[in-house]
């Protein structure tokens, strides 16, 4: 969590596997946009500067953080990906609904990860106001989305070193 002792894109650059062979899928809410584009150009960015190749990063959108279990179940069913990197955001509100998608998202996809023995990630935002999604998706606080990159790569390689 970004906090004012850590910035999440701040890591030891020496500490990360290359991720060159190894194939991602990243699925994207489109829900909150303005935040979940920023989300999504911090992992993106993050992969390339790792290694990854281009062609070895399938992105897709869908409509809210609600279906990011579903969508990565579905790429890891429909494709080779090695990790699945699920970016959301959700703000709070004034009504229980912001309790019930980020408690069935978060427990969807750790679900999804156990079911398919595979890394899917947990980066999805859960503000309380719209400003502390943009601090983490490549504000003040750094991205988000880069620190789900980076756990992508480390738990792949963790996977493919047992």
């Amino acid at each position: 969590m970004a906090t004012v002792n850590k910035n999440l894109s701040d890591y030891d650059i020496n500490s990360i596997p290359d991720a060159s062979k190894m194939v991602f899928g990243i699925v994207v809410s489109e829900w909150n946009e303005n935040i979940t584009s920023g989300l999504l150009n911090g992992a993106y960015n993050t992969l390339v500067k790792h290694g990854a190749t281009e062609a070895n990063i399938i992105v897709k959108n869908i409509p809210g953080s609600f279906e990011l279990p579903l969508a990565a179940q579905s790429l890891l069913e429909k494709t080779n990906v090695d990790a699945v990197i699920c970016l959301g955001s959700v703000i709070q509100g004034e009504t229980k609904h912001f309790d019930f998608v980020c408690e069935a998202t978060a427990l969807g996809i750790k679900d999804v990860g156990l079911k398919y023995n595979k890394p899917v990630i947990f980066g999805v935002l859960t503000d309380n106001t719209m400003q502390q999604g943009l601090d983490r998706s490549g504000g003040k606080h750094g991205n988000k989305g880069d620190e789900a990159a980076i756990t992508a790569i480390k738990m792949v390689a963790f996977q493919q070193g047992l």
